[in-house]
């Protein structure tokens, strides 16, 4: 295979990243895309175990026996050592809005280039990229983008921030790790959008890179993470204040399900525990759910339910919240806690303008975000 026949040239990776930035949604490679080997390297966070290697990067906390795979799909045992299958082969790059990650007081109106590989350590029900995030790398139709050429292409794209996104970051921890410390010795900014699953240590590590993170908060219930999406409420709440206490910009998001993360009590404990744990000036993002993946049967989220939920936020001390997929509620723009007025304009993922100077209103009220 002539490798130089197969590589994107920038102009037309440039021309493709506009084009979906104009089509606003997300869309993997075409179908002509050329399909490279998994992109094999050793893992971090692993350790020798009685029943095999142990991958330490999440929760899951898999033990493999050698030609096992995770649970995430993306790592696999050789000879006594985890290897990372998600190496410089993502399935997925766009150019979006960073507003689309959602990221509302982060560099609002700039892009963001957004790349992801296949695999998640989660199996979500509702999943809405599950054709890339439950399989495996060698599944995907790929393209050889090593991390010194994401951060190129971002550059070129002239993308103030890259954003590692769709699938599940924590998953191609390594591409992830390496390539924002590249952008960070270029000045570009580093995004994680995340299910939080993740281990503190290595979540420690890599946020010396990561600038902002937008973590789906899917419930605050132990029994229905467990059921809904395969994991547990606990380290996910671990991960937020790790996000915190480590400098990152954070935005929540939490996906309102109908019969699954709409009961009235759990979403006021959740308001309630962001609030009496110091995120009350954080961004929640309420998103309204859509039938897809395997809850298909299921009916949209009641624009009343969205409503209600935005309510209990802002009477819980949330001062921030904003809803996702329900264009008509005008819960898009940000508004000043003090004095009411609109700082942001927003109009989809389109800033119409802005009118914060110095990171703050014109009543001299902080606006916690980063603005420039």
């Amino acid at each position: 295979m002539n490798d130089n026949k197969n590589k994107i040239s920038r102009r037309s990776f440039a021309r493709r990243g506009s084009l979906a930035l104009a089509a606003g949604f997300f869309a993997p490679f075409p179908a002509g895309a050329m399909r490279v080997a998994p992109g094999e390297k050793l893992a971090m966070f692993q350790e020798s175990g009685p029943r095999g290697v142990v991958c330490l990067i999440c929760p899951n906390e898999c033990t493999l026996k050698d030609g096992e795979l995770s649970d995430c799909r993306n790592r696999i045992a050789r000879k006594s050592k985890l290897y990372t299958l998600a190496y410089g082969n993502p399935c997925a790059v766009n150019i979006d809005p960073v507003e689309k990650k959602p990221l509302y007081h982060f560099l609002p109106g700039t892009t963001t280039f957004s790349i992801a590989t296949a695999g998640c350590n989660l199996a979500c029900l509702n999943c809405q990229n599950w054709t890339i995030s439950q399989t495996t790398p060698e599944k995907t139709r790929n393209y050889n983008l090593p991390p010194a050429d994401v951060v190129t292409q971002a550059a070129a794209g002239r993308c103030r921030s890259i954003a590692y996104t769709y699938s599940e970051p924590v998953t191609f921890y390594e591409y992830v790790y390496e390539t924002s410390r590249l952008a960070r010795e270029k000045g570009i900014k580093n995004i994680m959008v995340s299910n939080g699953y993740i281990n503190r240590e290595p979540l420690r590590q890599l946020c010396r890179y990561i600038d902002a993170a937008n973590i789906d908060l899917k419930s605050f219930s132990d029994s229905t993470y467990l059921k809904l999406s395969g994991g547990r409420l606990q380290p996910v709440l671990d991960s937020l204040k790790t996000y915190r206490d480590e400098g990152v910009w954070l935005e929540i998001t939490n996906l309102i399900v109908p019969g699954w993360t709409d009961k009235p009590n759990e979403i006021r404990q959740l308001c309630d525990w962001l609030a009496e744990n110091g995120f009350a000036d954080t961004p929640l993002h309420f998103s309204r759910f859509h039938p897809q993946y395997k809850l298909e049967h299921l009916p949209p989220t009641p624009a009343a339910t969205m409503t209600k939920a935005t309510e209990t936020a802002k009477a819980a001390g949330i001062k921030y919240v904003y809803t996702g997929n329900l264009p008509a509620a005008g819960n898009d723009d940000t508004i000043c806690p003090s004095c009411g007025k609109k700082v942001v304009d927003r109009s989809g993922f389109r800033v119409v303008s802005q009118s914060i100077s110095g990171g703050k209103c014109s009543c001299g009220t902080k606006i916690p975000g980063v603005w420039s």
